[in-house]
């Protein structure tokens, strides 16, 4: 997709607010990671779990006696955070106004999420949210009534605000190993599908790793770069699972084919050589892709004792 798309401008503003965001959860991470808490405790970022829904938390602060959910949010201007209807609204320098899904609301419902995800599996403890600004140019103009809220600096403050009980509530341990083992991690709906874009305004080919061309050439047991001379034998795997990420879930072998501009007999060997997911006939066989396979897992896992 190139610059003059009519989806370009729109798509690249989303991914700025994405890296924004994962600059505001990166100061948070550093801060749980870094900090000489007293109490033993495991922390976790980017776990997703499944309830009776999906649910993915931005950083989760766990002991024996109580478990704490932080949403972290980097939006610049001015903030309301509305009751009724529960909204965020963003003013900005300009005077322009827009609204956004209620953070406060979102750490509440991941709460409720939690404990019952816990309570499935017997585990009986408090569960506390709040939400985290994650730079001082966010000016609050209406706090949330129920959640607290405030910057990155008070966090370890208001950590250490909770008790410890004498008799730990459940085993730190045992409750960590079962949150990380059952960590699901979080795959987006395909770009195409997500925003309505057509699957032919996607620039196809083969990318190469060193320079970012598209347009790779198959040759025996590897792909050549045109344009830098690089060889990679495995350049097919990164450019397949983008094709699952920005296009859609079901791949054919025609499909295959045109996106790596490959023939009919290369196109099979490499769906076949990822152990992808084939399901239909041969005429009208469809591979699915299981991400668990390919990407790392993203909950990052720490402890720290007294």
């Amino acid at each position: 997709m190139e610059g003059h798309h009519f989806s370009y401008s729109f798509l690249k503003t989303k991914c700025l607010n994405l890296e924004a965001g994962l600059d505001g959860e990166n100061k948070v991470d550093s801060i749980l990671r870094n900090y000489p808490f007293s109490m033993e405790h495991q922390v976790f970022h980017d776990l997703s779990l499944k309830s009776s829904q999906l649910f993915q938390m931005d950083h989760l602060f766990q002991t024996s006696s109580y478990s704490i959910i932080f949403e972290t949010k980097n939006i610049s201007g001015k903030l309301r955070f509305q009751e009724n209807p529960k909204q965020l609204i963003r003013i900005k320098a300009n005077g322009e106004m827009d609204a956004f899904e209620c953070p406060a609301a979102q750490v509440r419902r991941k709460c409720e999420l939690l404990g019952d995800w816990f309570q499935n599996r017997n585990i009986n403890m408090p569960i506390y949210g709040a939400v985290i600004l994650a730079f001082p140019k966010q000016l609050v103009e209406l706090a949330p009534k129920k959640t607290k809220i405030f910057f990155p600096s008070q966090l370890p403050s208001f950590i250490r605000t909770f008790p410890q009980e004498k008799k730990p509530l459940g085993n730190l341990k045992s409750i960590a190993q079962e949150l990380a083992a059952h960590h699901q991690p979080y795959i987006p709906e395909p770009i195409c599908q997500a925003y309505d874009i057509p699957r032919d305004d996607i620039l196809t080919g083969v990318k190469c790793q060193k320079c970012g061309t598209l347009g790779m050439k198959k040759i025996k047991r590897s792909w050549a770069c045109g344009k830098c001379g690089h060889h990679d034998q495995y350049a097919h795997i990164p450019t397949i699972i983008e094709w699952y990420l920005v296009v859609g879930e079901n791949m054919t072998n025609k499909d295959c084919r045109n996106f790596l501009h490959v023939d009919m007999k290369t196109a099979t060997r490499i769906l076949q050589s990822m152990e992808l997911l084939g399901t239909g006939g041969k005429r009208n066989r469809t591979y699915q892709i299981d991400f668990k396979r390919y990407l790392q897992k993203s909950t990052k896992f720490d402890c720290i004792e007294d």
